[in-house]
């Protein structure tokens, strides 16, 4: 039971920062928030790597989607990035992959 409050623990800002997504309209506020969010998550706790897997998880999930759009995999209404995806996105999906590195220790 503590290893699951944990691992939810850690997905609370990815769930948070998903809640935020059909309420604040403007990219570029949202990636602010977002941005807000993996700071102060990272102030109540940092663990070894979490910035190397963030930077890692936002170079990745950058190209990925990339990819995706370009080949008509995945389309997206907002495109403040690059004209392909919303600028939040892989920021998101940044701190998801801490979230993922985090749950994986726990399990571990």
């Amino acid at each position: 039971m503590k290893k699951t409050c944990l691992i939810f623990l850690n997905a609370l800002p990815v769930l948070v920062m998903i809640g935020f997504i059909p309420v604040v309209v403007n990219d570029y506020a949202l990636t602010l928030i977002d941005i807000l969010i993996i700071i102060a998550a990272f102030m109540v706790q940092r663990k070894r790597n979490d910035l190397l897997i963030l930077g890692f998880g936002f170079i990745i999930m950058i190209i990925s989607e990339a990819i995706f759009v370009s080949t008509k995999v995945e389309t997206f209404d907002r495109k403040s990035l690059l004209g392909l995806m919303p600028l939040w996105l892989p920021f998101l999906w940044a701190y998801g992959f801490v979230a993922i590195k985090r749950s994986i220790e726990i399990l571990g």
